[in-house]
């Protein structure tokens, strides 16, 4: 329980550091991005030994509908991160699209995972990235994109998405955790 726990915090608070710190991030310059992908990687590491050690109560299971309504969001929430690097029309109408992805993500989790594990970890990162969003539109003016929005750029966005998405589920059944049933 507490190697997840702390997984999830150590994610946090890297990510959380340039908005709760923004001097002292400004002061390290370049020299900070190393240490943060370092302690990013060791969130990531604990959370997976956390969440695969951790055999909490369970209130809830999956069903067929909820793992299809989980696999569509979740093609939606990588979608929003190809959609992000590739700044397509989408990312004129959502203001934080990884973040939103992130949050897509956790709730789609959380339909198919109704135990304590699963509450602390995708409930834990979507608590962060609606945090983040609440912090960075405080601290940042909209920067909107207006475009082009090229037709090549949209296709490659989805078609990456869906790439992305079939090497996500593998992952998944290599783990144990099928996706798709």
């Amino acid at each position: 329980m507490l190697v997840l726990i702390l997984g999830v915090l150590i994610w946090a608070l890297a990510h959380l550091f340039k908005r709760i710190a923004p001097a002292a991030r400004a002061n390290m310059g370049d020299k900070a991005k190393g240490p943060v992908a370092l302690l990013s990687l060791a969130g990531i590491v604990l959370m997976v030994i956390g969440y695969r050690m951790w055999d909490g109560s369970a209130y809830w299971g999956r069903s067929p509908a909820m793992v299809g309504i989980n696999n569509l969001l979740m093609l939606f929430a990588v979608y929003l991160f190809a959609a992000s690097g590739m700044k397509t029309w989408i990312t004129s109408k959502i203001r934080h699209p990884q973040l939103t992805g992130v949050k897509t993500w956790a709730i789609a989790h959380l339909l198919v995972n109704g135990d304590m594990p699963a509450f602390v970890l995708f409930g834990g990162l979507l608590a962060w990235a609606v945090i983040e969003v609440i912090l960075i539109n405080r601290q940042a003016k909209p920067a909107k994109n207006t475009g082009p929005f090229p037709v090549g750029k949209e296709i490659g966005a989805a078609v990456g998405a869906v790439v992305v998405f079939a090497a996500i589920a593998g992952v998944h059944y290599w783990l144990g955790y099928p996706a798709f049933g």
